[in-house]
């Protein structure tokens, strides 16, 4: 089936949809020959993947993922993602933010990974802060119920991606990406409503609107920070112009926003530099107590707001800024932090 299918693509011809749920397929069995898998992905890539394409090999990996069985919580959950890939040293937003909007009573379901092209992954900062990766579906459910935030470990919930490791590695040593560069933040197996979602480039942000619709995504946002020209960030930011494009409930907001729009001030971005997990605990130490670099004090309160804004909690993003301010700097996440230890603990 694939060399079939890579023939077509090198002809520049887009796939239907039975064509991309048989070619995900093969790409998770262990019996098709890793040639066949490289070949097929990096025509793929070098074609240019569709809309459609996306965001059907993103139902056929959801469709396969293990299921957490956390329905009772995913029509009023969120998740906040980004892409990755945009090697501009980050601090993980993301992470500390989910503490933010659990402390706020919305639901977040996290999808993440070690890091691969940082220095420091979301499950990397999970784990040291008290995260189980591994935990069991029921233990999953019960943090939802007791923490209001559960993180989903991407190898433990797509164990099919272990038959397309190889060939992925096989890609990124020639410099080459594929489409698995970009449908992580697309298959949390949660299937949260709302998705906070932050992409490498500025041509991926109206696509993965769409994408995101086709999903059937309740409300969502797809944001990349524009830092300068020819480098970004996977996030919306206090440091950066930011291309915006909505989802869902949230559709009509497309626009390039800026941190004065909401009141707050420009940062610089080195406020925002991260480094590996030892540097990011003792950031998220100083975050605690208020004493981080103002442009990611500020910018931890930006997402937050645009969150609480998703979830439908607050009318607008600049009404969610000053609750999310109080959660941050009032302890409300370092009590989050300690109860997620104590939680996973016992």
């Amino acid at each position: 089936m694939l060399p079939t299918l890579t023939e077509k693509i090198r002809a520049r011809q887009n796939l239907a949809s039975p064509e991309v749920r048989a070619a995900a397929l093969a790409l998770a069995q262990a019996d098709v020959p890793e040639v066949e898998k490289i070949e097929f992905l990096a025509e793929l890539s070098s074609k240019g993947e569709t809309v459609d394409e996306i965001a059907t090999f993103a139902d056929a990996f959801r469709a396969v993922a293990r299921d957490p069985g956390v329905q009772e919580w995913a029509p009023r959950a969120l998740d906040i993602v980004g892409t990755g890939g945009d090697h501009a040293g980050g601090f993980n937003v993301s992470t500390l933010v989910t503490l933010v909007l659990a402390s706020a009573g919305v639901p977040v379901m996290k999808h993440g990974n070690v890091g691969i092209t940082s220095k420091c992954g979301s499950a990397d900062l999970m784990a040291a802060i008290g995260v189980d990766l591994h935990a069991s579906p029921e233990k999953t459910q019960a943090a939802l119920r007791e923490l209001g935030f559960c993180f989903f470990f991407a190898p433990a919930y797509h164990p099919t991606f272990k038959h397309i490791a190889p060939a992925r590695k096989a890609l990124a040593a020639r410099g080459q990406r594929s489409i698995f560069n970009i449908l992580g933040p697309l298959i949390n197996p949660g299937r949260p409503a709302h998705v906070m979602l932050g992409v490498y480039s500025p041509a991926l942000v109206e696509k993965f609107a769409t994408v995101l619709e086709k999903l059937g995504c309740t409300a969502g946002i797809v944001a990349h920070g524009v830092i300068a020209d020819g480098r970004g960030i996977d996030e919306w930011t206090t440091a950066t112009d930011n291309l915006i494009a909505g989802v869902g409930r949230l559709r009509g907001a497309t626009a390039n926003w800026i941190p004065e729009d909401f009141g707050m001030t420009r940062a610089n971005f080195d406020d925002l530099l991260g480094g590996d997990l030892q540097a990011n605990l003792a950031i998220t130490d100083a975050i605690l107590v208020g004493k981080a670099p103002r442009g990611l004090m500020e910018t931890l309160i930006a997402v937050a707001a645009m969150g609480l804004w998703i979830a439908g909690r607050q009318p607008d993003l600049k009404s969610g800024v000053p609750v999310a301010r109080d959660l941050l700097l009032g302890g409300a996440v370092a009590k989050k932090i300690a109860a997620t230890r104590e939680f996973y603990r016992s």
